[in-house]
């Protein structure tokens, strides 16, 4: 005889080869009708032929007759070829292959199917969530969850295999079923009917809980899906932090920007400081150049007679044969680099453009004083005349 753990072994590498060779045949192809099963560790139904056909009683796969589940397994989206659901008073098998009618109590059903089994004539009385219409399948058997307090009843406890999250370790999880009515639960050891726990009483199975939860602690919880309430005094607490952190970003920003505003104002302030600052020195630098000219020594020498060769010229210096009348187009002497500059500053045009009175100096020439020769008078040459 071989060893139990080379037993195990072998029979564990022919349940996994057989695994490895289900649900890959097509419709149409070869299938053997023994090999359908349920998984050991989900119950989940599996045959030789694919999620979208099943093994006929011919031996050949074909496509699904009718579907158990609102989204079926197996079909592209938007298919055209996903079979209907079952009508009322109707059933589609874990097969698949087409609907049948309703089992009545004591028929033979398939694991963990209570909608094959018909409903009790009470069904309003009996349903709840642990039954489908006050109908149960235990045991592969159809009956009714009629059982009432201290009856004896039918349990099924039914074993899957569960996953860590992080490690992976397996785990096993029983899920025991009985045919009581509602609120009470069969006792795996009396086979009686007992009333189901309330929240924080003693529990060794989920079943005995009214909320279904039996926590690690062996005490009955609360349900998982429950909404969790807290005291009125978090909320309070987190309403004044939140309060508080939006009035510390809105009082953070108002002295951010109340700074910057106080920085650009000092900015412009400084500016148009400095904008005055340049105008006052621009004015006295005007004044100063009015200033300079109207204190210029305007008297000039006598022109020299070599300047006039050969013209007549009288005892001043004077070209007698000069004409008054004449506008003068050029000045004898060179003019001063002041009033130049002056002018190309633009003050003069700016003094004009303004309406302003303050004199222009211009060279014009003097009257000339009467020696004889036709008695006529004229100033010497070059003398300059301030006009306002």
């Amino acid at each position: 005889m071989l060893p139990l753990s080379l037993s195990i072994g072998l029979a564990w590498l022919a349940l996994v080869s057989t695994l490895a060779r289900a649900g890959t045949v097509e419709e149409g192809g070869a299938c053997n009708i023994a090999n359908n099963r349920v998984s050991p560790d989900t119950k989940q139904f599996s045959s030789d032929c694919t999620a979208t056909t099943y093994c006929g009683a011919d031996g050949t796969c074909h496509r699904k007759g009718c579907r158990k589940d609102e989204y079926p397994f197996g079909y592209r989206e938007y298919s055209h070829i996903i079979p209907d659901r079952c009508k009322q008073n109707q059933f589609c098998p874990d097969e698949e292959d087409a609907c049948q009618d309703l089992l009545p109590v004591g028929s033979l059903c398939q694991l963990n199917r209570d909608d094959e089994c018909a409903p009790p004539p009470n069904a309003d009385e009996l349903r709840g969530p642990n039954n489908h219409d006050g109908s149960v399948c235990l045991n592969y058997t159809c009956m009714w969850a009629n059982a009432t307090l201290g009856n004896d009843c039918v349990v099924e406890n039914t074993a899957y295999i569960g996953y860590e999250a992080g490690t992976g370790n397996q785990y096993i999880n029983v899920v025991s079923r009985g045919n009581c009515v509602n609120g009470l639960y069969c006792d795996a050891v009396s086979l009686k009917c007992l009333k189901t726990l309330d929240i924080g009483a003693a529990c060794t199975a989920d079943k005995e809980c009214i909320t279904d939860n039996c926590t690690v602690d062996g005490v009955c919880g609360a349900e998982p899906n429950a909404s969790k309430h807290l005291p009125v005094a978090i909320y309070v607490v987190v309403a004044i932090c939140i309060l508080g952190l939006m009035g510390g970003i809105l009082g953070g920003l108002y002295f951010v920007h109340r700074r910057n505003r106080g920085e650009e104002r000092e900015k412009r302030a400084q500016y148009w400081r400095e904008q005055e600052q340049f105008r006052q020195n621009i004015m006295q630098m005007r004044e100063q150049a009015r200033t300079s000219l109207l204190s210029l020594p305007w008297q000039s020498q006598p022109a020299s007679p070599r300047n006039y060769s050969g013209a007549n010229l009288d005892e001043y210096g004077n070209n007698k044969d000069f004409n008054s009348n004449t506008p003068m187009l050029h000045a004898a002497a060179q003019p001063s680099g002041l009033r130049n500059e002056f002018s190309e500053n633009g003050f003069d045009n700016e003094s004009r453009e303004n309406g302003s009175t303050e004199e222009t100096l211009v060279m014009r020439p003097g009257p000339r004083q009467g020696t004889g020769n036709g008695g006529s008078s004229s100033g010497r040459r070059g003398a300059p005349t301030k006009r306002l």
